[in-house]
């Protein structure tokens, strides 16, 4: 991947997890995506007959269960830790 020649070089010192911020939003999509997996469910029932129907409406009864757990599991946070970096001789580069 290049960069653009005035564009600074950025280098990372930590490997820290991902934020509180994106394990919460992976989870209310998570969450969102189940309840419309359960509104497609509903939706089965009333277009479907026999073991389809019984197993949406199963489906549509349990899946709220297993959303809301899923919703509340949060991921366990792994402490970032510190290393150290050495940055590369630019000015070679910034000759050219």
């Amino acid at each position: 991947m290049s960069r653009a020649k005035n564009e600074p070089v950025v280098y990372s010192v930590t490997s820290a997890s991902t934020s509180t911020t994106d394990d919460q939003d992976q989870r209310v999509r998570r969450y969102l995506t189940m309840m419309g997996i359960r509104i497609a469910c509903f939706g089965l029932v009333f277009v479907t007959s026999g073991w389809v129907r019984w197993t949406a409406v199963i489906a549509a009864v349990f899946i709220p269960y297993f959303a809301v757990v899923l919703a509340n599991a949060v991921s366990p946070r792994q402490p970032g830790s510190i290393q150290s970096v050495v940055p590369r001789d630019d000015t070679q580069r910034l000759e050219q």
